[in-house]
């Protein structure tokens, strides 16, 4: 707990609205605080600073993730199969392991830190 207590204090501010300053003024048992730290959720920054990313990965995202990797699976055997003879074969792809983001495949300029105004998308697509 004193490891990581600045992820603690603000998870208990955030998720209960309890200061983790009442333990030590004594307006706080030992007992409570134990059962608020078991039962902070998954995404909480203590409990990701204590098991890694890896925690906040819940069945729903496991699942979507290897739905992902099948489609790309699936794009890379299609793309094999329907590639010219003498052409170099496309590189199979790598699954994303779970708390690993994936990374920016893409070929083109990175997104655009804002939002379009109105005026240019008016002026894209007149």
């Amino acid at each position: 707990m004193e490891e990581h207590a600045e992820e603690l204090e603000a998870d208990l501010l955030r998720y209960y609205g309890v200061d983790l300053l009442d333990w030590h003024r004594e307006a706080l048992s030992s007992r409570r605080l134990a059962v608020l730290v078991r039962h902070l959720p998954p995404d909480s920054a203590f409990v990701r600073t204590r098991e890694g990313e890896a925690a906040g990965w819940g069945l729903t995202a496991h699942l979507l993730a290897a739905v992902g990797d099948h489609l790309a699976i699936a794009n890379w055997m299609f793309a094999s199969a329907n590639r010219d003879e003498y052409a170099d074969p496309p590189e199979a792809p790598v699954p994303v392991p779970p708390g690993v983001e994936a990374a920016d495949t893409s070929d083109g300029p990175p997104a655009a830190e804002h939002a379009p105004t109105a005026a240019e998308l008016a002026r894209f697509f007149g």
